[in-house]
């Protein structure tokens, strides 16, 4: 796809609001870009999906979504989404897709211990995608698959407003820790939107000082590469958030969406 200068219409989806961290990187990027964020939160969460179902889930949301605003680029903001279905999202449609897969080669490249952890859902640490990358990309790590059941959850319910324990935050992370030979995990990958949302209790609650890498800046730049930078003089554009499932944010959301640029957002079910 060539350069392209002019407003985009960019579509940045997830399973439900872990992707808000990579659209708040990806509006930086391209301010000027008509963005939607659309959350799939009647399927919500990935991690737990049977993969057959969530391949035909996503190829029947993506094409609805696709059609309806007319996306020129789509983001799939979602690790789980994009290690099972994005071959199947660029066979299928002609859009550019870009996808979210754990940042493993920059970890084991910077990590000085040699010992790193992915802390992802439990299906993203299952995929053999996963697997590849370290094979590929684990520069001599030591590298940790933690797969968090209730992490991604623990973030939804905190930007809802419920009010979350430190204990129960603490408990999903405890394993990511290891101590071996001498040397202690310095580098913890965030392989999954949702925690980055987390960030700073997940700093707090660390059982010593590690560098927790969010994927979003990265992403953010891809949009460069595919579509150019933006136009000197645009102005930014206004956001649309579509959740599937219809419903309106309660308050608590409603004002978490509005730290992120959607407060205007216009809200409709696919």
């Amino acid at each position: 796809m060539p350069p392209m200068a002019s407003a985009a219409n960019i579509l940045v989806f997830d399973s439900g609001l872990g992707g808000l961290t990579v659209f708040r990187e990806a509006v930086k990027t391209r301010p000027d870009a008509r963005f939607v964020y659309a959350a799939d939160d009647a399927f919500f969460p990935y991690g737990r999906q049977e993969e057959r179902r969530l391949v035909a889930r996503v190829l029947d949301v993506m094409g609805k979504l696709i059609a309806a605003h007319r996306s020129d680029l789509v983001v799939i903001a979602c690790n789980t989404a994009s290690t099972i279905v994005l071959p199947q999202l660029r066979e299928r449609f002609t859009v550019p897709f870009v996808g979210t897969v754990p940042a493993i080669k920059p970890a084991c490249a910077g990590s000085n211990s040699k010992l790193v952890t992915v802390l992802g859902t439990e299906a993203t640490v299952k995929r053999e995608y996963t697997r590849k990358l370290i094979a590929e990309h684990g520069n001599g790590c030591d590298v940790t698959l933690i797969g968090s059941p209730r992490l991604a959850e623990l973030a939804e319910a905190e930007l809802n407003g419920a009010p979350i324990d430190d204990a129960d935050i603490a408990a999903e992370i405890a394993p990511c820790f290891v101590e071996r030979a001498g040397q202690r995990t310095d580098t913890i990958v965030l392989a999954c939107t949702h925690y980055p949302l987390l960030l700073s209790r997940l700093q707090k609650l660390a059982l010593w000082p590690v560098h927790f890498i969010d994927p979003a800046p990265a992403i953010a730049r891809r949009l460069i590469d595919l579509l150019g930078p933006a136009a000197a003089a645009a102005s930014a554009q206004p956001a649309r958030v579509v959740f599937t499932s219809g419903k309106a944010p309660a308050p608590p959301l409603a004002a978490a969406l509005a730290r992120f640029g959607l407060a205007e957002a216009a809200r409709a079910s696919v």
